[in-house]
């Protein structure tokens, strides 16, 4: 925000290599790189989600519905998704891409709600403050151990599971810091940092209490009942299982499913969004760019899902490899976002 709005640097990544490179991170080839890396890891992380929501809401469909769990429905799901961000995308930030988050925050709060006065309620708030407390006590313990033990009969799934998030998330990081950009002109860096670092990981934290607690509680009392569903890691099976275990089990099943496709929408539609304001090098990209990245994604989440579960673990392998050049990219932003910090609140003095 600051080399852009005030130095008048490109809203690309190139330009976190800027207090490294200088000029040269703006105009040579090393810039070429940043932007083509992130562009790339961006992509194989959106692509992610695409893919594997196709394959969760056609399993949800034929448990609830009867319909065939194929690629065909698969496919549907997934071009229907596309239809959706795309269209948001192409809307803009104001109209569609706002429209469709606050749907999705909406949804989320109000099933939250029920989850928590539904289902056990003691448990997950006992749950969420001692979880709280192990992982603010025992952080970086937790943070750098990886662990090489079986899980659900997959070797070494702790090892392959923290790498792959952690390639996941930050390949996200410089388009997902335009995007915030973006959208956040105007505000403070208070407000930014805590909003950002403080209050969203802790209603995310207490999100995955409240689905993940409700499963717990539900195995404890009836063992069998959510890990029977999760053999061989089925997570949309888990998922179900967990939500028909309340009352009101297909409603609330419907509507996760409803809320899981806007989740992913919301993510596909921003990070279209971004990776056309990369490319073209505009604040506002034209609506054909957009258009273009938005189907490009999904199209490349069908070859994925039409190759198979092969498919897949090949591209959780290439999420992670293009991980690596972008925390590169990122590493200028440890020093240079403290400094430009420090250095505002000098001015404002």
């Amino acid at each position: 925000m600051h080399y852009h709005y005030e130095k008048g640097l490109p809203m690309a990544p190139r330009t976190l290599l800027y207090p490294l490179f200088g000029d040269a991170a703006i105009k040579g080839p090393i810039g070429l790189i940043a932007d083509a890396s992130c562009i790339i890891a961006v992509v194989a992380g959106t692509v992610g989600p695409i893919g594997f929501l196709g394959l969760q809401v056609s399993y949800g469909l034929n448990a609830l519905f009867g319909i065939p769990d194929t690629f065909g429905t698969q496919a549907a799901v997934i071009l229907g998704l596309v239809v959706i961000y795309t269209l948001s995308a192409a809307t803009g930030l104001s109209k569609g891409i706002q429209i469709l988050s606050r749907f999705n925050v909406i949804l989320a709060a109000l099933l939250l709600l029920f989850i928590l006065v539904a289902g056990p309620t003691g448990f997950i708030f006992s749950g969420f403050f001692s979880g709280m407390t192990t992982y603010i006590t025992d952080f970086f313990g937790m943070a750098l151990y990886r662990g090489d033990a079986a899980i659900f009969g997959e070797p070494g799934w702790l090892g392959w599971w923290t790498v792959f998030f952690w390639g996941w998330f930050l390949g996200y990081g410089p388009l997902m810091a335009m995007f915030i950009a973006r959208i956040s002109r105007g505000r403070s860096i208070r407000s930014i940092v805590i909003m950002l670092s403080i209050v969203a990981p802790i209603v995310t934290c207490f999100w995955f209490t409240i689905v993940g607690g409700t499963g717990i509680s539900a195995e404890l009392s009836n063992q069998g009942s959510i890990s029977s569903a999760f053999e061989g890691f089925n997570l949309p099976a888990a998922l179900l299982a967990i939500t028909q275990s309340l009352p009101a089990g297909f409603l609330v099943s419907v509507l996760f499913l409803i809320l899981t496709t806007v989740f992913v929408a919301t993510t596909g539609d921003s990070m279209t969004y971004v990776i056309s304001v990369a490319m073209s090098n505009e604040d506002i990209p034209s609506l054909p760019v957009r258009i273009f990245w938005g189907i490009a994604m999904g199209v490349m989440a069908l070859i994925l899902i039409y190759t198979g579960s092969g498919g897949i673990s090949k591209l959780q392998s290439f999420i992670v490899v293009t991980a690596v050049p972008v925390s590169l990219v990122l590493l200028p932003s440890l020093w240079d976002a403290l400094r430009i910090t420090l250095a505002k609140g000098r001015e404002a003095n």
